[in-house]
């Protein structure tokens, strides 16, 4: 076993997103109305003395220009788990250490990146891209990793017995023990796990119980772990906060492209797309605007879903300010890619229709594009009727003869006589129940021209008389 360990010290700030500028000090605080303490400051707050675990009130002192934000689980929890969405393209085993880390099993994945230290650029630029900050660790054991990163060490030490030597200097709060325990081993005198794997065993398990000996085991890769993986929910609901009303849609931009990036990260760690998701946005007193975001063909591409959401957000009027914004699905299909050549060149040459559907749906509405459906009439002018984009359109009762795709939107009389009949006669005689009675034989024909052309006599008439000749349509 290879377990890469993703620890995001700064997550319960970064989950946020908050717009506070990056060189204001801003704090994340935590606890009763009239305790309250910091969990977290950024680098600004830190340079003017403020440190976790401080008291608030303190804090204010050090920094007045200190901003203060509540503390937000929810949001680290649901940032957790899109960052374990996102880390199962690396591994199909995947497990979340809540508040901020993640394992991932990479030793079956190393072969297919090339190697650990191209694994691991990969993971990093991926972080960065994502606005994380992240220490990143590997070793034998996840319990060992996690001490590594613990230690703020970037270490990967692919062998287990190198292990108890690595471990030696890290020190006794970063081993991952209960705080009793660790206030047991410093009124012993010890400070790093180096003095615990020095004692006999028997006198530790006497001396910090046995559940506290079986964890420094799992570290040193002595016992098995088990780590829980983690599953993606069956269906995908995630809602962004604001502070405030926002009333134009150039603001719900970015935090739209959040959502559906978040959104992408999680069908590709399911394997599988969508072909419907709504949009909600959050009004004042529980008011609710619904916007559907409907597709002919499930897809997951972050870049494609944002474009269509997009444009159906553009076309909605904000009628009042949007307090949050909401993404969910709950159809969630495989997804079927299209099947192109292994080997094929001019791939980028080749123009992707179903997406200009897609965008033009988005941007001028769902009536605006309509597609062709057969109709059991074998007229030609009402053979056929326009249907809604995706509708299943219903079977035909028979096989029709050979017509052109291109009809005329009347018939018109055709000049002169055809050089010759291809193919026919195809005799209609239908319409008598509705007054549009229709009694005709049509011919494939070729025109002077050299033209193919569908046309008509009169039933009964003979194709090689003077009968007039009327043009239907043209074949390509």
């Amino acid at each position: 076993m290879f377990w890469a360990c993703l620890h995001y010290p700064r997550l319960a700030l970064e989950a946020l997103h908050s717009d506070v500028p990056v060189d204001r000090p801003h704090a994340i605080v935590d606890g009763p109305q009239q305790r309250r303490h910091v969990v977290l400051a950024n680098a600004a707050a830190g340079k003017a003395g403020v440190r976790a675990q401080q008291p608030l009130a303190s804090a204010q002192l050090l920094c007045p220009r200190l901003a203060v934000t509540p503390r937000d689980e929810s949001a680290e929890r649901h940032a957790l788990a899109s960052l374990a969405d996102h880390a199962y393209r690396y591994s199909a085993d995947v497990s979340i250490a809540p508040p901020d880390t993640l394992f991932l099993e990479v030793g079956a994945s190393l072969k297919l990146f090339g190697g650990w230290p191209a694994l691991e650029r990969r993971i990093r630029a991926d972080i960065d891209r994502l606005g994380y900050t992240c220490v990143l660790a590997a070793a034998p054991t996840a319990t060992a990793a996690r001490v590594f990163t613990a230690c703020r060490s970037t270490i990967a030490l692919p062998a287990l017995a190198q292990l108890p030597l690595a471990l030696e200097a890290a020190p006794i709060v970063a081993g991952g023990f209960e705080a009793k325990t660790i206030a047991t081993l410093y009124g012993m005198g010890m400070r790093t796990l180096g003095d615990l794997f020095r004692l006999p065993r028997a006198e530790l398990a006497r001396r910090i119980g046995q559940r506290a000996l079986d964890h420094l085991d799992r570290m040193r890769g002595l016992v098995a772990e088990t780590l829980p993986r983690w599953q993606p929910p069956p269906r995908y609901a995630r809602r962004i906060e604001f502070g405030y009303g926002i009333d134009s849609h150039g603001a719900l931009v970015f935090p739209l492209q959040r959502l559906v990036r978040e959104f992408a990260q999680f069908l590709a760690a399911r394997d599988g797309g969508v072909q419907r998701f709504i949009l909600e946005l959050g009004h004042e007193r529980d008011a609710l605007t619904r916007i559907e975001v409907g597709l002919l063909a499930p897809q997951r591409d972050a870049a494609s879903l944002l474009e269509l959401a997009r444009a159906r957000l553009e076309r909605v009027e904000l009628v009042a300010p949007v307090h949050a914004l909401a993404l969910r699905a709950d159809d969630l299909p495989p997804l079927c890619p299209l099947h192109r050549d292994l080997f094929e060149t001019n791939r980028h040459e080749q123009f992707d229709w179903p997406a200009l559907v897609e965008r033009l749906r988005a941007r001028l509405g769902d009536a605006a594009l309509q597609g062709l459906a057969c109709v059991a009439d074998h007229r030609p002018d009402r053979a056929s009727r326009f249907v809604p984009l995706g509708a299943r359109p219903p079977a035909p009762t028979a096989a029709p003869a050979a017509r052109p795709f291109w009809l005329l939107q009347r018939p018109l009389p055709l000049r002169g006589r055809p050089a010759r009949v291809l193919a026919g006669p195809e005799r209609i005689e239908s319409g008598w129940w509705d007054e549009h009675d229709q009694r005709r034989d049509y011919y494939i024909i070729e025109t002077r021209d050299g033209q193919r052309a569908w046309a008509f006599i009169a039933t009964g008439c003979a194709p090689d008389r003077d009968a007039p000749w009327t043009l239907q349509g043209w074949f390509a």
